[in-house]
């Protein structure tokens, strides 16, 4: 164990404080910009707060949030099928490298939401089209932290694997997968976050349900702290799932934590 981790934590370093902090200032500055500016379209954080009980308690809106949250996730875990074996395969295979690589560059740096106006016209504007793009913008990170991955992995290990008799696929899987997990968790983790926001940017271009057309439809309307009210509804959504992704995570990577010496 680093001598690091035997220090003492002090009290400002402990990561709750540091939330609770961020969520003052953030507060702080926002009550202050709102009060300067004394625009009707920028409420303060206290309008916004009292504005989430009734979110809570309204069937309509509880119902487009557990919409999106879904569709969220089955485009993230599609993302997952899809870019773990494809980013393994590209790390130990030159053939799926110089196969795979060209397009995965060229689809890169495209924005994913770009794309929605195209899945609509061949999908509609139904949940399919919202769940492929998500899917499509978790895909890209996944897959180069599986490929970074399986670059590193030790060649030791896959020799002897092979000399033991185990074919290409098996040694994908029992050598290569677990071997490359610790890159592969930080693209997932990446993935959370490029989910939540090709989602809602998905959501706002197709507006027919979900939390983007909720967005939009109380800005229409002037509803403003309902505006403010669900973009801190995300943030939330998008603070827990980020933190408890890293608490599965570290469980699910806690020996090679360990072999870092991290506590």
């Amino acid at each position: 164990m680093s001598q690091a981790a035997q220090r003492p934590t002090r009290w400002y370093e402990n990561p709750f404080v540091g939330v609770i902090m961020a969520v003052l200032l953030v507060g702080l500055i926002w009550s202050a910009a709102a009060r300067v500016l004394g625009f009707s379209s920028f409420p303060g954080p206290i309008a916004a707060v009292k504005e989430l009980r009734f979110i809570v308690v309204d069937p309509g809106a509880l119902w487009a949030i557990a919409q999106s949250v879904g569709r969220m996730f089955t485009g993230y875990f599609w993302a997952l099928l899809f870019a773990i074996p494809l980013g393994l395969a590209m790390g130990r295979s030159r053939a799926m490298y110089q196969a795979f690589y060209p397009l995965v560059s060229l689809a890169y740096p495209m924005p994913k939401a770009a794309l929605m106006p195209i899945l609509m016209l061949w999908f509609g504007l139904g949940s399919f089209s919202k769940i492929l793009v998500i899917a499509m913008g978790v895909s890209l990170p996944v897959l180069y932290h599986s490929y970074q991955g399986a670059l590193r992995v030790e060649k030791k290990l896959v020799w002897t694997a092979q000399a033991m008799g185990m074919g290409p696929v098996g040694r994908l899987f029992k050598v290569v997968l677990p071997a490359a997990l610790p890159e592969i968790m930080i693209g997932c983790r990446v993935g959370v976050v490029m989910a939540l926001i090709v989602m809602v940017s998905s959501e706002m271009i197709a507006r027919q349900e979900g939390v983007g057309n909720l967005l939009f439809t109380s800005m229409d309307m002037a509803q403003y702290e309902t505006v403010y009210a669900v973009i801190l509804v995300l943030a939330v959504l998008g603070f827990v799932l980020d933190a408890l992704f890293e608490r599965v995570r570290r469980y699910l990577t806690r020996w090679a934590d360990n072999n870092r010496g991290v506590s």
